[in-house]
């Protein structure tokens, strides 16, 4: 029981249901590359992990602090669509990467609003008859606008 050959680019045979499955696999491929939501880069001691929500965000850096790595998340693939839904994410992403490394505080460096894509849409319609025509389109297009964060996993002792 094979596929059905089915004629491809430059002489090639792909089966019908081989081809199916080889394009959802490429499609799970491509949407799922670049999409690590948060990352880091260790600097300083690691220690325990800890739960995030044992982790507080500093704006202005504490007294006295060991700085363990630095961050970067992002509201990629969040599903959120509000500014501050995104700022949300972004800092839940945040708590959890420097709670993995131990850290008890997240040292707040910068935010920025970056366009990761766009949706677009558009169609048109029209009309003749024996001496005139008309023709009416439209289109529209949605930018998609992720919130991307940094700053410093810190350790503050007695915070």
């Amino acid at each position: 029981m094979g596929c059905p050959a089915l004629p491809v680019a430059a002489g090639c045979l792909m089966r019908a249901p081989c081809a199916s499955k080889l394009l959802s696999l490429c499609a799970t491929a491509i949407l799922g590359a670049g999409c690590a939501a948060s990352s880091h880069v260790v600097t300083g001691a690691v220690r325990s992990p800890i739960s995030p929500e044992n982790v507080r965000i500093y704006t202005e850096p504490p007294p006295q602090y060991e700085e363990i790595a630095a961050l970067e998340a992002s509201s990629r693939g969040g599903f959120r669509f509000s500014d501050q839904g995104k700022m949300d994410k972004v800092v839940e992403r945040l708590k959890l990467e420097a709670a993995k490394l131990g850290a008890n505080g997240v040292l707040l460096q910068s935010t920025e609003n970056r366009v990761s894509g766009s949706v677009g849409t558009g169609g048109g319609s029209t009309s003749y008859g024996g001496r005139s025509a008309v023709g009416v389109g439209g289109g529209l297009d949605i930018a998609l606008v992720t919130k991307e964060g940094r700053g410093l996993a810190i350790y503050v002792p007695n915070p």
